[in-house]
């Protein structure tokens, strides 16, 4: 069910679907098996006005609330979760120039960003400190009006096909307060993406780490003052999670109508498998949870839309929404029986998926931290 405020929100939620079945849903077998990133694809969604949602009209963007480009996401999740995925990170990707850049950034990157003709990653995993963001090692050094970065980072998405990296780095001392963070271009001498990483799914989405090797980044590229890198981080995770969260939703949609409609044409002992009560309870409990993990995932982006606290929300949200989409999965691949573990059927693809949602922008036992801190 869409919960939607204005007349613009339901056009946009038309739009996002008219998209999903036309552009999305004939693709992603074949791109998913080619293990190809659908760059096209992300491009028209640009020019549809369907990257940039949640930022302002000044800048390319929609200018929505965040609970309207949620929705968004959910449906597109329901046709081809990498797409889905694809546009959450890049939203991400946009937020440190968005919310920290100055003037002379948002007017040079945000408007093709938002557009589509540029394509943003997020530079914050390292191979030896993912969870643990704040040990990060990465270091810019300021040489005259560029900073010199070397070092490693890990699990990037969009490594590879991006325009732009989020690096954050260390140009102070250890911790926190000495992390800053750098908007560079993918072509700097230095800066290079290595072989991608053979996941489980999501196949499409081209993951690997991305080395800096006395890569120059002019200083002007600086976003946000020296020092704030890590609570810029820590603020786009907070809105990525919710990305992430709606994403979940709209897979574990996916998996509960595909269930439900096998099973009404399935039929053992001369009747749907629906009408078995076995079945049918199973079907039952996964709407529930996907409608209490829509419910909380858009509560969440009600606080945020309205200036509240919402961090502990969002770490709610996509805890309870990827464990959700885990369980609901499992289930639809039970439903089908043997069927669920063929390729043939999109279940199967939908289960592996779902695996990632419980580990990117903070494994859930990251999410169980921050939401066990807050009840201190």
């Amino acid at each position: 069910m869409r919960l939607l405020l204005t007349d613009d929100a339901r056009d946009l939620l038309d739009l996002a679907q008219e998209l999903a079945d036309r552009e999305l849903a004939p693709r992603v077998d074949a791109f998913e098996e080619r293990g190809e990133f659908p760059r096209d694809t992300i491009r028209t969604l640009g020019r549809a006005g369907l990257l940039g949602l949640p930022y302002p009209e000044e800048y390319g963007g929609g200018g929505q609330p965040y609970e309207t480009y949620l929705q968004v996401l959910e449906v597109l999740a329901g046709r081809w979760l990498a797409v889905a995925e694809a546009v959450s990170v890049h939203t991400l990707a946009c937020y440190p120039v968005a919310a920290h850049g100055t003037e002379a950034q948002r007017k040079r990157f945000l408007p093709d960003l938002l557009g589509g003709e540029l394509l943003g990653a997020y530079c914050l995993s390292e191979p030896q400190g993912g969870s643990d963001a704040a040990s990060l090692a990465t270091r810019a050094v300021l040489d005259g009006d560029e900073y010199v970065v070397n070092g490693t980072k890990a699990w990037i998405t969009h490594a590879g096909v991006a325009d732009v990296y989020n690096i954050f780095c260390r140009t102070g001392g250890k911790g926190a307060e000495g992390i800053s963070c750098l908007l560079a271009d993918a072509a700097t001498p230095g800066i290079a993406a290595q072989p991608r990483e053979r996941t489980m799914g999501l196949r499409s989405s081209p993951v690997a780490q991305v080395s800096f090797e006395d890569a120059r980044v002019p200083a002007d590229r600086l976003v946000g003052e020296a020092g704030t890198g890590f609570r810029i981080a820590m603020a786009a995770l907070d809105s990525g999670r919710l990305g992430i969260a709606a994403c979940a939703v709209g897979l574990a949609q996916a998996a509960l109508d595909y269930a439900v409609n096998y099973g009404r044409d399935r039929e053992q002992f001369g009747r749907p498998v629906t009408e078995f009560q076995g079945i049918g309870f199973m079907l039952a409990d996964m709407a529930t949870k996907i409608s209490a993990a829509r419910a909380l995932t858009l509560h969440a982006a009600r606080l945020r839309d309205h200036g509240q606290p919402y961090g502990v929300e969002a770490a709610k949200a996509k805890l309870f929404a990827t464990d959700v989409a885990m369980a609901v999965t499992i289930d639809a691949v039970q439903v089908l029986g043997g069927y669920g573990y063929v390729s043939d059927h999109p279940v199967e693809r939908y289960l592996r998926e779902a695996k990632a949602l419980q580990i990117v922008e903070g494994t859930n036992q990251i999410q169980r931290m921050v939401i066990a801190r807050s009840l201190r």
